[in-house]
């Protein structure tokens, strides 16, 4: 690893703000799977104090293990709970790789929701660190993000990790090796539990 590098700083919030963004996430899941009426994520929403600072987050969805859906927002333009709760539904509904999810699919699935870093410049990538830090790169109008758990889900260790964000971004594999891409890593937090 390249010396003189610290990273991205590690993501910290309360237990009583990932208890209630958790919360939010499993109601989002729910309605969007039809197994809840639609009043119920307004009504979650008014049965507390919302975690309003602001965040990027990233929600994920599994069963077995194996995912079935992920989506997320990059950019920390709005509060913790919008954010949150939006893409909860997203990786409920929009993830292109899977069918939207009905109430047949909650039992045994668990919701994973992170909570994004700042984003710091990698000017080297002999630096990243995979299972620590997540990744984007950015050419050519493509961008691409891996989380930091992607390399312990699939045992990528470096440089596959950024071949895989090239992948992921429409690019070559070996873009990230090219002048005029852009790397940037963070760190997030993670918690979840069980959709239903």
């Amino acid at each position: 690893m390249t010396t003189g590098f610290a990273g991205p700083p590690p993501v910290t919030i309360p237990d009583a703000d990932q208890a209630r963004l958790l919360e939010l996430a499993r109601t989002a899941v729910a309605v969007a799977a039809g197994a809840r009426p639609a009043d119920a994520l307004d009504a979650t929403l008014r049965a507390g104090t919302l975690p309003d600072f602001p965040a990027a987050t990233f929600v994920t969805l599994l069963v077995d293990g194996d995912l079935r859906g992920c989506m997320g927002t990059l950019d920390p333009d709005g509060p913790a709970w919008s954010a949150v709760t939006e893409t909860a539904r997203w990786a409920a509904t929009r993830d292109p790789r899977f069918r939207p999810l009905d109430a047949r699919d909650l039992p045994g699935m668990e919701i994973d929701v992170s909570i994004l870093g700042p984003l710091v410049p990698l000017d080297d990538p002999a630096a990243f660190r995979p299972g620590i830090d997540g990744i984007v790169i950015e050419r050519d109008g493509r961008r691409g993000l891996l989380l930091p758990e992607v390399a312990e889900q699939v045992g990528l260790g470096p440089t596959d990790m950024l071949d895989a964000v090239c992948h992921k971004a429409g690019l070559r594999t070996a873009a990230w090796r090219e002048p005029g891409t852009r790397l940037w890593v963070f760190r997030t937090l993670r918690f979840g539990g069980p959709a239903t």
